[in-house]
């Protein structure tokens, strides 16, 4: 059998992590137990069986049960030390990964009416990460993501607050949900307020729709970061833009999988991403509806695309440096990721 070095202690950066997608199955069971929460059967089917539910989101009514599902496990979190366990588990979760940097994104507003406000909801959040850097060693930091199903108003509103608390852990503004529904352009005013603040910028763009999307990313909320982003190997001028001005995807191949976007995994254009000179930082999305965490999607990379140990540890340098971690935490993982190349592989 043919050694090969082990992907979990490889170092990387984990940029693309939603905050109710990354609760351990187990977890969730035991909080809406709790709370007397009723999930939806084929939820708990998923959450006990170990098998991700089928969950193509390609369709209008596919998305549906995706969002029901996913709102249903974020109704289990309910009281500050939930919100403290699912940032420590994650935390935990992500080191066994090789993670050394985390940035989890979170909408606030979906905690906030058991919270105690949106304010109150923000600052938890940011103890618990506080809090579960320290534990862990683990490097981590907060993305706060408006919902695009939502009205532009309260992106602002978003905006503003993620700008506020940047000196407590905030370091970048998104844009998630369906990126069918809402045009970027509606959304312009709050990613301005949020670069003017010193923020990233990272909307998803390029998932359920094509490269048009990731163009809107680019040109209408100037985008630092793009969320997912496959479906720019659709366009090779697109490509080259995005090479061209580094602009990092967060490419996460199992949820494009599960999600219907491609139909294996060996149909994910990493390839054709990797070798355009496309930035890509590989991540989990949600593992608790998709059965797999950060370490996996690289063993995808591997298995399905053929990726050397080379151009895995590249795949990692790329996480690093399309982070917002400090120049320290960068050189440091960046190193790790060099050591990881050279040592001996292990039996």
């Amino acid at each position: 059998m043919e050694r090969v070095r082990d992907l979990s202690e490889l170092p990387k950066a984990h940029l693309h992590l939603h905050f109710t997608g990354s609760m351990r199955p187990g977890t969730v069971l035991e909080l809406a137990d709790k709370y007397g929460v009723r999930l939806p059967e084929t939820l708990i089917d998923a959450l006990t069986s170990g098998e991700p539910p089928n969950l193509r989101a390609t369709d209008e009514r596919g998305w549906f049960r995706f969002q029901r599902l996913y709102d249903a496990a974020r109704s289990c979190v309910r009281e500050p030390e939930d919100i403290q366990r699912l940032v420590r588990e994650a935390a935990e979760e992500d080191v066994r990964d090789g993670s050394g940097w985390l940035e989890i994104q979170v909408d606030p507003t979906s905690y906030a009416p058991r919270l105690g406000g949106l304010i109150p909801a923000l600052e938890i959040i940011l103890d618990a990460v506080d809090t579960a850097s320290r534990d862990t060693g683990l490097g981590m930091r907060v993305l706060v993501a408006a919902n695009r199903m939502k009205h532009p108003l309260d992106a602002r509103t978003l905006a503003r607050l993620a700008v506020r608390y940047a000196d407590r852990g905030v370091v970048g503004f998104g844009l998630s949900n369906d990126e069918r529904r809402g045009m970027a352009r509606d959304f312009d005013r709050a990613f301005h307020i949020a670069r003017e603040g010193g923020l990233l910028s990272a909307p998803h763009g390029g998932e359920l729709t094509g490269p048009a999307s990731v163009r809107d990313c680019l040109d209408d909320l100037h985008a630092t970061r793009i969320g997912h982003g496959v479906r720019a190997a659709e366009d090779p001028r697109l490509l080259k833009r995005l090479a061209d001005r580094g602009i990092t995807c967060e490419v996460c191949p199992a949820s494009n999988v599960a999600l219907g976007v491609y139909e294996k995994p060996e149909d994910v254009p990493l390839r054709t991403l990797f070798e355009s000179g496309v930035p890509l930082a590989l991540g989990a999305d949600d593992p608790l509806l998709f059965g797999s965490r950060l370490a996996a999607q690289y063993e995808i990379a591997r298995r399905h695309h053929a990726f050397t140990d080379a151009e895995l540890a590249e795949l990692a340098r790329q996480s690093v440096r399309g982070s917002a971690a400090p120049t320290e935490m960068k050189e440091r993982l960046l190193a790790g990721v060099d050591k990881w190349l050279t040592e001996p592989v292990s039996a």
